[in-house]
Order: structure tokens, then sequence, then C-alpha cells
């Protein structure tokens, strides 16, 4: 069966739905949730609908970046389109699968062999990114996509994504985190009270930066 990698994210979240979290609930360091791209990698599984004229039709399996599982299914059916005319009303899903990294509790390198259309050309691009999993790593993708390169998501194929040893890796952003005794400076000091004087509970909220 043929192997194909693609992407789909949803469509952007409206602004009557954004303006619905106020900050106060959200927190001091909370984020919007409508800015991040909460992606999900799907293996699904089909073919064209048997024929008498061709009873056993080809199989094909793709792994597909989308937001929810509706989202994937309409995306390989875009492609299956493309590839043997096949469409949802002629066709037949075999398997659909939600993948899962391994280890979605270490940092890694992964690589993202992509193509985008522009208001001009289609273009091919490499690039690289560091996060937890791989689903991560895709919408960072499409926030710098649509940061850098006013892409529109509709318009990004991922054709291959996978994890890239140390070695490997060719971006100075992701290169320059490889440093074993890599430090950062301490902005802010906080100033520890004497050990008799700790506790758990303070009844007054704690000062945790000098002034």
């Amino acid at each position: 069966s043929r192997i194909a990698v693609v992407a789909s994210p949803g469509p952007p979240p409206s602004s009557s739905v954004c303006a619905q979290v106020p900050l106060a609930v959200m927190g001091k360091f909370a984020v919007d949730p409508s800015l991040e791209a909460k992606m999900h990698q799907y293996q699904i599984v089909g073919r064209a609908a048997p024929t008498p004229k061709n009873p056993t039709p080809k199989i094909y399996r793709m792994r597909i970046f989308a937001r929810n599982v509706v989202l994937a299914k309409s995306r390989f059916w875009y492609f299956m389109k493309k590839l043997n005319k096949a469409k949802k009303s002629g066709g037949e899903l075999l398997a659909v699968n939600e993948l899962h990294d391994t280890s979605p509790t270490k940092v890694k390198n992964y690589g993202i062999w992509l193509r985008y259309e522009s208001r001009t050309n289609t273009h091919n691009m490499y690039k690289e990114f560091r996060n937890v999993n791989i689903n991560g790593a895709v919408g960072q993708l499409y926030q710098e996509m649509a940061g850098r390169h006013r892409a529109n998501p509709g318009s990004i194929q991922i054709i291959h994504a996978t994890t890239v040893a140390d070695d490997k890796c060719r971006r100075d952003h992701v290169t320059e985190m490889h440093d074993g005794k890599l430090k950062f400076p301490i902005i802010r000091k906080v100033p520890h009270a004497v050990k008799k004087l700790r506790t758990t509970f303070k009844a007054n909220r704690p000062t945790t930066f000098v002034r």
C-alpha cells in the first residue's frame, strides 16, 4: 500500500469564541486556547469501492494531521480524489486509528518536509522544531507558516515528519539547545525565608521578587 503524509487543520475560531475567555479566568500565565493548534495524528486506510471491472482496488494508507477525526477523513478523500479519482461516495474506509508518541515527556527534534501554495507559486520547504511530541511540532509549524509566510492552512501539505538526531539538525534555533552545559540567567531572584519560618500555606500572598 502507498504511504503519504498530509495534514489538515480546522477552521480558525470565530472572534465570538475568543471573546468569551476573560483574562481573569485565564490566569496570569495561561494561554488563550484559541491560539493553540491542538493537532492529532491519524492513520487512515481506504480504497475506492470494488466494482465488477476492478474487484480488488488498490489500498492506500495515509498518516494525516488534523484537529479531529472528521477533518482527517475529509483530507483523506481530498487526496484520494487526486490520486485515483475516488471520492467518499465511491469509496470505503478500512481503518481509522489515532497514533500517539511513545515518549511524550521527552523533548525531541522534529524535522518536517512540506509543500505549500503561496499567492504566486508552489514552494517546498524544510523546517525544524523542538517539542515533546509530533503533534506539538506540527502545531508550531502551522503557527509559523501563518506568521512568517501568510500561508493558508488548507494549502499546506506535510510530505514527511520525523524525529531528527542532534548531529543531523541544521537550524540554528534548534542546534543552540544541544549544548549539555547550557545555562540560563536568573531573571527573578526569589528571597528564601529562614527554614524555621517556612510553611506550606501562607495567610497573605508572598512576595516572589526582589524589590
